[in-house]
Parts: structure tokens; C-alpha cells; sequence
């Protein structure tokens, strides 16, 4: 990789096995760490997912650092949700998005309000991420959710988040089929523990046309992964990864390579891995150092 990162939806068209992280802005509006974090990452990673009010703990909004990422020459992924906006403000969002230079969106519907840090805050959800994705191809389109003409388009690659080890797994789906119709591009998943249920997933999935971003988590402790199993619906660490950190002498370590493992097993079914380090992205690297990335034809099942 240059300096200057490749444009996502084109790195994935050429068949570039990408890699894409995520790092949480500031509970603030000083930046700085923010952007430390991510310009040590601009020769490992693809593009850089900036998260919106995470957890539903409020922060800055994503917009003003993934603005920064683009000064920078680093690719943001913007994420947007429904919780906090209605149809209105989600559509001036994106159209200043667009404006300053954002192109990768990751429509999500958003967690509820009460996992949060203002739980008396009134929760929004006008649309959900299936409209949201269809506002997006209507302003690619160079129209607005009424329909009125923009005075300037916008070109966003859109993506959607999906849940590979979610059950029942019709009904998953059938809710990605409504993703890829209303214009989702990629998607990008929640954390991956079993690779055989992902190929199972990634196979059902390919038909839909959405390039697929596997989502890998860095289990720092095995009281992470005990809460992850507990506390996170659709998410269950399966009981022999808890042991293994258990009986690490070094459980951070342990976890690095249980991430590492996990990136190669499912590297032949998806066209990338997001990896969710959990503010340890300076160990992002070593996650994903040794991953071809070159072009090769997808596995099926």
C-alpha cells in the first residue's frame, strides 16, 4: 500500500483482499489521539471505520473526524445511524458528507439508547438501515427522499452490517436480500468466532452481490469474552477460545493470535476483515501481518 490509500470500492472490484478497522472518536472535540491512531495505521489498513455514538455513549459526531482522515489521506468509512436523526437531518448529513470528500458510508440502524451514557435521551428511528441505504441511492441519483432534484449528486459506496452467526439464519437472509435491493455495496459483520458458520454464511450471501468484510474482534482478556457471550445479542465466544485465555500467562497475546487464526481460516470466504480492536489498535498490524492480499478466487461451500 502508498501512502495514500486506494478507493475502497475500488480495491474491492480489482479482488484486493482489504483490511478495515475502526477507532472510536473522541468523547470530546480534541482529536488528536484520534488521528495518531489512525495515521499509525495507513500502511496496514484500507480504510478506517469512524464510529457514530457507539454503545450509544455519545461523542463527537463522526462526521468532523472522518473529515479529518480525508485531509489526512486516510479513507474513512463514515458510520451513520437511525437512532439519532430523523429523515431530514440523516439526508443533510450525508450531503456534507459528500461535500467534504466522505465516500464510504456504513448505513446502521443503531443501538438502542438504554446501552448508554444518556438514557433519558429520546431515540429517534425514523427509518431504519434498509431506508437509510435507499435515501443513499436516491441521492447518488442526484434526488432527495421527496424526490426533489439536488443540486449536486453524491457518489457514496454504501455499505450494511450484518450478523453471520445470528439465528434463525432465514430470517438474516432475507434482511440482507432487502440490504442489497435498497443499494447496500459491502458489508461489514460483527465478530466472526466460528469460520464454519461464516463460509455457511458467505455462501448464501455471494449471490446478493455485496462484497463481505468479515468482522474480527481481539478478545483482550477472557473476562472480555465471558461479557461479549453474556452481554452482546447474536454473539456467543465459543467455551474452548474462553479456556485458551484462560490458561494464557498472556491473554492479550493469546487473543492476538485467536484473531490472527481467525483472519486466515475465513480469508478463502470473504473479500476482506474488519478488525475490531477494542482500543488496542496499534496490535491491528500484527493481526494481519502475513494475509495475501493479492487478488485469488473465492471458495464456496
Amino acid at each position: 500500500m502508498t501512502g495514500t490509500p486506494s478507493s475502497l470500492s475500488a480495491a474491492l472490484a480489482a479482488g484486493h483482499f482489504v483490511v478495515t478497522t475502526e477507532i472510536c472518536p473522541p468523547k470530546g472535540s480534541n482529536c488528536t489521539e484520534f488521528l495518531r491512531k489512525a495515521r499509525a495505521l495507513r500502511q496496514a489498513v484500507d480504510a478506517v471505520n469512524v464510529t457514530d455514538n457507539q454503545g450509544a455513549n455519545m461523542r463527537i459526531s463522526p462526521l468532523a473526524p472522518a473529515a479529518l482522515l480525508v485531509r489526512e489521506g486516510i479513507e474513512p468509512i463514515l458510520q451513520l445511524t437511525c437512532r439519532d436523526r430523523n429523515r431530514m437531518a440523516l439526508q443533510s448529513e450525508l450531503l456534507a458528507a459528500s461535500a467534504l470528500g466522505i465516500t464510504n458510508v456504513l448505513a446502521l440502524t443503531g443501538d438502542f439508547i438504554t446501552f448508554g451514557d444518556h438514557r433519558e435521551a429520546k431515540p429517534v428511528f425514523d427509518l431504519d438501515s434498509v431506508q437509510l441505504l435507499r435515501i443513499i441511492t436516491g441521492l447518488n441519483e442526484g434526488r432527495d427522499l421527496s424526490r426533489t432534484a439536488l443540486t449536486g449528486a453524491t457518489s457514496f459506496f454504501a455499505g450494511a452490517a450484518a450478523a453471520p452467526e445470528a439465528e434463525p439464519f432465514a430470517l438474516t437472509l432475507s434482511k440482507l436480500a432487502k440490504k442489497a435491493a435498497a443499494g447496500a455495496r459491502f458489508l461489514q459483520t460483527q465478530a466472526v468466532f466460528s469460520p464454519e458458520r461464516f463460509a455457511r454464511f458467505a455462501d448464501a450471501t455471494r449471490p446478493l452481490g455485496m462484497k463481505i468484510i468479515a468482522g474480527i474482534l481481539l478478545l483482550k482478556s477472557p473476562g472480555m469474552a465471558r461479557y461479549v457471550t453474556e452481554r452482546v445479542p447474536g454473539l456467543k465466544v465459543p467455551p474452548e477460545l474462553v479456556a485458551e485465555l484462560e490458561s494464557a500467562s498472556d491473554p492479550l497475546a493469546a487473543g492476538v493470535e485467536i484473531a490472527r487464526r481467525t483472519v486466515a481460516a475465513v480469508r478463502p470466504f470473504c473479500d476482506g476483515v474488519h478488525i475490531m480492536a477494542m482500543g488496542r489498535e496499534d496490535l491491528v498490524p500484527a493481526i494481519v501481518a502475513g494475509v495475501e492480499r493479492d487478488s485469488q478466487e473465492h471458495t464456496t461451500i
